[in-house]
């Protein structure tokens, strides 16, 4: 069997409002809990409890996710901030020259 290897590069991620999103799943998790609690005799006489434990289970796991994206959001941003830092000190000359990086090696030319 021959090792496969790919054709063509792979696609940038799609970045989108990744924090909006996974605060409304939450929220919509949350929602489905507390409509079907009132009707949680009527789960439990057919034996579909899981349904109401399954949303809330859905929330509490989503506010660790709204957790975890918005420490990557932040993280993100602050790579972009010291990356626009580290290109604006390239362009003024103030001695944070990243140089070429063409063999590896900082500032050879």
């Amino acid at each position: 069997m021959a090792k496969w290897t790919p054709k063509h590069e792979a696609p940038e991620p799609l970045e989108g409002p990744v924090v909006a999103t996974v605060t409304g799943g939450t929220i919509l998790w949350f929602a489905l809990f507390l409509v079907q609690l009132p009707f949680y005799s009527w789960f439990a006489d057919r034996g579909q409890l899981w349904w109401v434990w399954t949303c809330a289970a859905g929330g509490f796991l989503g506010l660790i996710g709204i957790w975890y994206v918005r420490g990557r959001d932040a993280a993100l941003k602050r790579h972009a901030a010291a990356r626009a830092a580290q290109g604006d000190g390239e362009a003024r000359g103030d001695g944070h020259d990243v140089g070429d990086v063409r063999d590896g090696r900082p500032g050879a030319a």
